[in-house]
């Protein structure tokens, strides 16, 4: 907002002084700065945190590091660069013909004006991040530009009509948008709000490289220094890392498509630990898939192999692990999911957790090796969840205290991060109990054997009917094991670092919310799954956010 007061008062004083444009003294209530009345300094206060705002709103859940561009793919970086050369020649020539129009003076003055004092910033502006704003969604950038736009237009037609303030007959072209409004006052109020998301949308990209790539910018402040984002913004495309772009890409892209939940969540968080975040969800879930996709057990049992191998190169005491990571992977994975093993960040994680992540993946596959389900009672069914659950919320706790400053001793740490795990194995829980039609069509029922005979039944009167009124009798007795254990360990959010504690806590609700969905007496179903609509999801996400 300060920016926005000071580039443009000298130029709205100087049009004052000019007057080409005027404002009745009945219309205004006295004090001004440099001639400018209190009013038309206030708006452009309220038309920055307005624009500024609706951007805000519609960039949260982007996740700008992906669409950034380097070199490759090479067809794409050329044709961004013709597109940088043409807006700057259309702008340079736009310039220059509003210098045109002002040393002429007349009719065209006021929009030479406009054009003179606007096009140099827009220039500067879409030099730095051209790419960035050709690569966003219109929904970044067309919309919050045209609604305040169009907004201000219909305001400013008002008060033209009613002589709140006038334009000079002999500096204006005369022509109009439409009855009553100027096609200066409409070109101004589009190019002001253009220039606002234009330097938001530096902003965030200075932002996305110093997040994108910690090779080039080790440390970043919470709050970067001017300095850092010019820096940034005039790093060459050809130091970006085109791997480690095409791999965020590929795991948001799989964290959108698997988790509607926890993708809205991931929006909360904020810089490096929303990537390492996300890039930890991709290899669990490229872990998960390998298991799975497969046609025999001995085939997901190679892969958990060639898993646990991968940990213990990463994990290994010697210097040269990197480089034999990076050769084992490209040797041994398919190519589409190299990148998730590639960008997982061990540095900051322990090692035991993604082993017990794939004890539990092992679990799933005891389903068609032996005779008897391996889910034979509550205890297993702990193990089971915390092996494939409690490991996730425990790592991601692990992100959240790397990359957030921690007041906690180790102590408290060790106990949130113990009611991390026991808070995964409540929303493992809540998944196994939506899931239940799902894991039957793959042969498999996690409700433990013990439950199912205190109801007489077995896991093949599950496989056959798991829709039943007795299933549905134990989902909601698993259900309730999971509430329980949710209202246990939902205390330790409070106790996280401020910087995490809200969007932690958007994680877990928007989870929650489909285990209060599934306790009520209709649900919505989704591929045999029980869905929460979009818009009771983003109602949830916004509650806890609230709660600060």
């Amino acid at each position: 907002m300060a920016i926005a007061v000071v580039s443009t008062t000298p130029w709205d004083s100087y049009l004052i002084h000019r007057r080409i444009w005027t404002y009745p003294s009945d219309a205004i209530v006295g004090p001004t700065l440099f001639s400018i009345p209190a009013e038309e300094v206030f708006f452009f206060v309220i038309q920055t945190y307005n624009t500024s705002l609706l951007y805000l709103f519609a960039s949260k859940p982007t996740l700008h590091p992906t669409y950034l561009c380097g070199e490759q793919p090479r067809n794409r970086s050329i044709r961004l660069s013709k597109w940088r050369w043409l807006g700057i020649l259309l702008l340079v020539a736009a310039i220059l013909t509003g210098a045109g129009l002002l040393v002429r003076g007349g009719q065209g003055l006021y929009l030479g004006l406009i054009v003179v004092w606007a096009g140099p910033f827009v220039l500067l502006l879409w030099s730095l991040s051209f790419q960035l704003l050709l690569s966003l969604p219109i929904s970044n950038t067309i919309v919050p530009i045209s609604l305040p736009t169009f907004y201000l237009w219909v305001v400013d037609t008002v008060a033209l009509r009613r002589g709140t303030w006038v334009i000079e007959s002999g500096t204006k072209l005369g022509w109009h948008l439409w009855d009553g409004l100027d096609i200066e006052e409409a070109i101004f109020f589009l190019v002001t709000n253009a220039l606002i998301v234009l330097g938001l949308v530096a902003f965030d990209n200075a932002i996305a490289i110093l997040d994108a790539f910690p090779v080039l910018f080790p440390i970043v402040p919470a709050l970067p220094s001017p300095i850092q984002l010019v820096e940034a913004l005039l790093v060459s495309p050809a130091q970006y890392d085109d791997q480690r772009i095409a791999g965020l890409q590929e795991a948001l892209r799989r964290l959108r498509q698997k988790s509607r939940s926890f993708y809205l969540a991931s929006g909360c968080f904020q810089g490096r630990l929303r990537i390492d975040l996300v890039l930890l969800y991709s290899f669990c879930r490229v872990a998960d898939d390998l298991v799975d996709n497969v046609s025999s057990g001995t085939e997901a049992r190679h892969w958990i192999s060639k898993l646990n191998e991968f940990l213990d190169i990463c994990y290994s005491d010697t210097t040269t692990n990197s480089n034999a990571r990076d050769d084992f992977i490209r040797r041994t994975f398919p190519a589409k999911e190299q990148t998730a093993l590639l960008l997982l960040p061990t540095a900051h994680l322990p090692a035991q957790p993604f082993y017990d992540l794939l004890k539990g993946f092992e679990t799933d596959l005891d389903f068609s090796s032996k005779a008897e389900f391996p889910i034979a009672d509550t205890q297993t069914l702990h193990v089971y969840a915390s092996r494939v659950a409690g490991t996730v919320a425990e790592l991601c706790l692990e992100l959240v205290f790397h990359h957030t400053k921690d007041p906690a001793n180790e102590g408290q740490r060790r106990k949130i991060i113990q009611a991390g795990g026991q808070m995964g194995i409540a929303l493992q829980y809540i998944n196994i109990s939506r899931d239940i039609a799902v894991d039957a069509r793959m042969q498999r029922v996690y409700l433990p054997t013990e439950w199912l005979k205190s109801s007489d039944l077995s896991p093949k009167d599950v496989l056959q009917d798991p829709s039943s009124t007795r299933v549905e009798a134990l989902r909601q007795r698993l259900l309730s094991n999971a509430m329980t254990i949710y209202e246990e360990a939902k205390g330790a959010i409070e106790l996280l670092p401020s910087e995490s504690r809200a969007a932690m806590r958007v994680a877990v609700e928007s989870y929650v919310e489909i285990g209060r969905v599934l306790r009520g007496p209709r649900y919505q179903l989704k591929a045999g799954r029980a869905t929460v609509p979009k818009l009771k999801r983003l109602t949830v996400a916004w509650t806890a956010l609230r709660k600060g």
